[in-house]
Formats: C-alpha cells, sequence, structure tokens
C-alpha cells in the first residue's frame, strides 16, 4: 500500500488530462522571464502534473494530504491559480504565503488589480505595512479564490474568507483576529474606492435593555425595560445607555431588599427609598476604586426620581401612588473653578503638539483649543465647515451639540492655516454615514476611510501632556483654556455664551468668575494703600520697603517691580506683579517725540536695560522680557527721531 502522500501515476484514458510536458515548459518559461528556476522546481511540477493532469483533480484531495506537498510545489500551484488551471480554496491559501505575490503576478490582470487596492489603502492613510498586509492577506487570496477582477468582489466574499479564518481557528487555534480586522479594512477601502455600495457596519456590542435589567427581580425589571425603551424616542443612545445603568443599579437593590416587591407602585419611601440613599452613598466605584462621587450619586438619584415622576405624569397603571423622591435628597455638589492651563502650561502643550508625528490627531486638539469646542462637536465637523463672509472674516461652523444647537465661530488666520493642514492630512473617500442623522456626512476628521475617536484624541493628548511635563489633561480642559483666555482678555458675557454655545448665562458665569477685573482693581487699590502705610506683612524677613519712595540707596537696585518712565520712575510690590499699564504709551503707535527729547529718551533706554539684567538676576523672566521689549521699542524711536 502506498503512502498516503505519495503522487501516483495519471489515469492516461483521462480526456480533460493536459500534457503534463507543455505545462512544465509553460512553467519553465513563467519562471525564466521572471529570473528564476530550479531543479527542484522542475521536479516538483513534473511529479505534480504526473499526479494530477487535470490540476482541478488536486482540489479533491484531503487538505492535510495537500499540506504535504507544499515544499517545492507551491510556486507551482500559485502557477497554476495565476493561469486560471485551479482556484484556490481558503484551507489551503491559509496556510500559505503570499508575501511575494506581486512579483509573481507582474504583467497579468492580477498585479493591476493588487497594485490599485494597494494604492486606494495609502491614500486613506494606512501605512506600507499595513497596507500590503490587506493586499496580500486578503485581497489576493479573495482574487485567487474567486478568479474574478477586484471590481467583481462584494461583500459575500468578505464574509466567506472571515468564515474560513474562523474555521481555521477552530481547527487550529490560531487566532482570527488579525484577519478579521484586515477584512473590515479591506471593506473599508473597497468602500472609499468605490468598488462596494455599504462602507463596513459597526459592530454593535450592546447588550438589550432585558440582559442590563438581569439583576432586577420581578415586575419591576419589566416596567425598567418599558421605560427604558420610551427613553429611546426622547434621548440619544449614550444618555439612555447610562439610565440603564444607573436604575439597574437601583433594581437590583430594591429588589434584592425586597424580593416580592410588586413594581413601582409598592415602593415605599421608608422600606426601599432612604435604604437605597444609605447604600448609594457607600456603594464602590469599580473603575477608580473607593466610593462613588457625590457628582454620580446624584445622577442615579436623579435617574430614579424622573423614572418615578415620569411614570406618574404619563398614567402608568403601575406608577406609585405618591411622590417619592425630594429636591432635599439630592447631596449638595461642590461647585470647582473650571480647570484651565495656566498660560505656560498651554504653550508646552500647544508646543507638543506641533511637535507630534500624529499629525491629524494632534491638530484635531489643537483645533479644539483654538475654537473652543466640545469633543463631540469637534468629531462632527464637516469638511465644508469654514464660511468666508465678505468683510466679517472666517467663521467656523459648529455642528449639533451637546446643546441641541449650532453656532459660528470667528476664526483667525492660524486658525484657517490650521484647518488647511488638517484637509491636507485626513483621508479622503466616499460620505459617511452619520450616526445620528442617517445622512451621508463628508467629516472633516477622517483617517483610514473613518472618523477619528474620542479614544485616539485622548491617547494623543495624554502623551502630548507626558512629552510636556504636565500631569494628566482632558479634551474638555482645552474647552475651559479657551474660555478662561477670552475671559482674561476682556470678551463679554454675552459674546462668550454665543462663543461656547452656552443656553444660560449661568454656564458662562462660571468662567467669569474666575478673574474678575473689578476685584483686581479694587485689591490693587486696597493694597497699595495698605504698604504705604504698614509696609508688606509677607514674614519673608526682607527688609519692608515704601512703595511710595526710597529713602536710601538706588532704586534700580530695589526688590520691587521697577518701570523706568520719562519723567520718573515706578515702584510696586512683587505681589502686585507688573502693571498692565506699565510704559504703554512708548508703545502705543500714536506716540510721537521730539528731538529735544532724545536725551530723555536715551536716558530712560540705558535704565531699562539695566532694569532687564536686573530682573534676569532675580529670576523674573517675565519681567526682563518686558524692558527688552521696552529698549527695543526705545531703539526705534530714537532712530526715528534722529532721522526726522
Amino acid at each position: 500500500m502506498s503512502k498516503p502522500n505519495m503522487m501516483l501515476p495519471a489515469d492516461a484514458n483521462n480526456p480533460r488530462a493536459e500534457d503534463p510536458a507543455l505545462v512544465v515548459a509553460e512553467y519553465r518559461d513563467y519562471l525564466a522571464s521572471r529570473g528564476h528556476g530550479s531543479m527542484p522546481a522542475f521536479s516538483a511540477a513534473r511529479t505534480f502534473m504526473a499526479r494530477w493532469p487535470v490540476p482541478e483533480d488536486w482540489l479533491g484531495e484531503p487538505l492535510e494530504m495537500r499540506w504535504e506537498t507544499r515544499h517545492h510545489t507551491t510556486p507551482f500551484i500559485l502557477f497554476l491559480m495565476l493561469t486560471g488551471r485551479i482556484h484556490g480554496d481558503y484551507g489551503y491559501l491559509l496556510e500559505t504565503r503570499l508575501t511575494n505575490i506581486l512579483s509573481a503576478c507582474a504583467g497579468q490582470t492580477l498585479e493591476t488589480d493588487l497594485l490599485f487596492f494597494l494604492d486606494k489603502a495609502r491614500t486613506l492613510g494606512f501605512s506600507e505595512r499595513v497596507s500590503r498586509a490587506m493586499t496580500t492577506g486578503i485581497v489576493a487570496r479573495i482574487l485567487l479564490h474567486r478568479g474574478g477582477p477586484l471590481s467583481a468582489v462584494g461583500a459575500g466574499d468578505l464574509e466567506e474568507v472571515e468564515a474560513a479564518c474562523r474555521a481555521r481557528e477552530q481547527r487550529s487555534g490560531r487566532s482570527a483576529h488579525p484577519y478579521l480586522v484586515l477584512s473590515a479594512d479591506v471593506r473599508r477601502v473597497l468602500f472609499h474606492a468605490e468598488l462596494m455600495a455599504e462602507p463596513p457596519p459597526k459592530p454593535d456590542t450592546r447588550r438589550s435593555f432585558t440582559q442590563r435589567m438581569e439583576t432586577v427581580h420581578g415586575p419591576l425589571g419589566g416596567a425598567l425595560v418599558r421605560y427604558l425603551d420610551r427613553k429611546t424616542v426622547t434621548c440619544v443612545p449614550h444618555t439612555v445607555s447610562s439610565l440603564a445603568t444607573r436604575l439597574a443599579h437601583f433594581g437590583a437593590y430594591v429588589t434584592t431588599l425586597d424580593p416580592d416587591l410588586s413594581g413601582p407602585a409598592g415602593l415605599e419611601r421608608c422600606r426601599h427609598i432612604e435604604p437605597y440613599f444609605i447604600a448609594l452613598s457607600r456603594a464602590p466605584n469599580t473603575k477608580s476604586g473607593g466610593i462613588l462621587s457625590p457628582a454620580e450619586q446624584a445622577r442615579r438619584i436623579h435617574a430614579v426620581s424622573n423614572f418615578l415622576r415620569e411614570i406618574t405624569e404619563w398614567g402608568w397603571p403601575d406608577a406609585p401612588a405618591r411622590q417619592l423622591l425630594f429636591r432635599s435628597d439630592v447631596p449638595r455638589l461642590p461647585r470647582p473653578l473650571p480647570r484651565y492651563l495656566p498660560p505656560d502650561s498651554d504653550r508646552m502643550l500647544a508646543q507638543a503638539l506641533l511637535n507630534s508625528t500624529n499629525r491629524l490627531v494632534a491638530d484635531a486638539l489643537l483645533l479644539q483649543r483654538a475654537a473652543g469646542l466640545r469633543v463631540g462637536e469637534l468629531l462632527d465637523l464637516e469638511l465644508d465647515c469654514v464660511h468666508q463672509l465678505a468683510g466679517n472674516g472666517a467663521w467656523l461652523k459648529v455642528p449639533l451639540g451637546k446643546m441641541k444647537t449650532e453656532r459660528m465661530v470667528p476664526l483667525d488666520d492660524d486658525s484657517l492655516a490650521l484647518l488647511d493642514r488638517i484637509i491636507a492630512t485626513r483621508s479622503p473617500g466616499q460620505a459617511i454615514t452619520h450616526p445620528v442623522s442617517g445622512k451621508p456626512v463628508q467629516f472633516l476628521f477622517t483617517r483610514h476611510g473613518k472618523r477619528l475617536q474620542v479614544n485616539g484624541l485622548r491617547s494623543e493628548l495624554d502623551r502630548a501632556a507626558a512629552n510636556a511635563g504636565l500631569g494628566h489633561v482632558t479634551t474638555h480642559q482645552l474647552r475651559h483654556t479657551y474660555a478662561t483666555a477670552l475671559i482674561n482678555a476682556g470678551v463679554t458675557l454675552q459674546a462668550l455664551m454665543s462663543l461656547l454655545g452656552h443656553v444660560s448665562a449661568e454656564m458662562s458665569l462660571r468662567y467669569a468668575s474666575l478673574f474678575d477685573s473689578t476685584v483686581r482693581t479694587e485689591y490693587e487699590r486696597a493694597l497699595d494703600l495698605a504698604k504705604t502705610r504698614i509696609g508688606t506683612t509677607t514674614g519673608t524677613g526682607r527688609t519692608l520697603l515704601p512703595i511710595t519712595t526710597v529713602t536710601s540707596g538706588n532704586w534700580r537696585e530695589t526688590p520691587t517691580i521697577k518701570s523706568r518712565l520719562a519723567g520718573g520712575y515706578c515702584l510696586r510690590a512683587p505681589a502686585q506683579e507688573a502693571c498692565p499699564y506699565a510704559n504703554i504709551c512708548e508703545h502705543c503707535p500714536s506716540f510721537r517725540t521730539e528731538n529735544s527729547n532724545l536725551p530723555v529718551l536715551q536716558a530712560q533706554r540705558k535704565d531699562a536695560a539695566m532694569l532687564a539684567q536686573d530682573a534676569r538676576g532675580r529670576g523674573w523672566d517675565s519681567e526682563a522680557r518686558r524692558h527688552e521689549a521696552l529698549v527695543d521699542q526705545l531703539d526705534l524711536l530714537i532712530r526715528e527721531t534722529g532721522t526726522a
């Protein structure tokens, strides 16, 4: 008995048999045209044709047997596939390396299709490695299997190769995940190449409301499911999902406490609601450890309160007969100020983002900072979001966001240049279905043929913050920083509301309370008066200097914030910081001088240079830069006056 992997002579009477010598000769010419060929390869081809003069019969052999013939036979079998004598099956193709398929099919239709796909993948921003992996790992195998052109490949072909990958995983234990990821990317490339009508569907990993209420026993679980189904009509999916989490926690607690609970109508204040409040104040936070924050406790109480109130308003027969929750049940929440980035940190983070190689994501974060967008608004921006108005500059159209309103935000030249860079970096392609409206939209931030994701933004922001030497920074802090900078520059409350998309003044007043210019002015006036009378009270052990005059020594050497003026000098305590009006006249474009004032200007310049050196020695860099700017301006004035 012969061994299973031995090649037996062919049936000479088979009418479909080809002349083995002619096939091997064609194979020899094929290899020679590519500069290849060896005796083992020719011997393997002759042996194969002797055993299977009809190459299609080879496909009927057990897969294990065909694997055992791969050593020198694989190039010949690939040749048979390229010449249309056989169509490869996925069981064999998935075990065969096709990294050299582009050189193997040179000059053939298959090469044209593979190069076309490879170019489209690169255009969408895929790296060279991933583009080639998709081309050789998925597309080449599909074309070798079906034998048709790339334009004929459809969703069914991708589903077939995905099923073969899963079967291979069950058979051999080798993970199908890499192939499934590549297959999804192939779908995206084919869609944007206009070879497939629909983009790859987003996998729905959400559990149903019934599944999420499995821990809620009795009729209450069914009532919560009905309520959540009703809320999907008026709330976005993310909101309803959060409600489901909070109501499931409430329902699981009260039905465990009272297994015989008949439903919402059976809830009692003393028996169910108040014990839940106590348990909620001690409930663990499964994400960060510790207990739930007061804000999350308040959200869960609001969720239960709204559930009971709304089913009562809707007239549900199993609604409670009386009100069970009250305003006083909600814990008092802290009211922290917005967490903005100080100017130095803001500049360092911006520089780290400018230095990033992840250009599209870094530029997205820079645009969020430049326009004060919420992260959802940022990712929903469309390609035509910039509007140019004659005589009124450029504006950014911000789409519907958290407050369900649209708005226009003015753009400066730097922001326009940033948007031009984003448009040049994004991946082109067909419009993508909007997840809310269901309409096809050309989004601004697309990479690899799909929209940027929030997690990608957060990862890039974490990397940039670490490179800048900062702690943890959130995307929303960029919005806070934008608003704070505007407040510091004196923007009105009404303008701030419009720029941020706030629907109530209370939302914007949080920023107005950060740096109240009236409070600052009153503080400085009172501080000057107090220090004139009693000197400094910092307890640092330094000499207490009267702010109004210097009785001894050189005023230029005093440890104060000093400014040289044309007619004198100004001294301020370090706690007061520099006067915002210091040397404002010299920098004003309306300032004029004459030849007779040249000695005064030259004396002022000399003192300003000395003050800059003094500030550098004390480590007051910003103060030194202020004096150096004055020196530059005085040089300009002196030159202009001397040549007048």
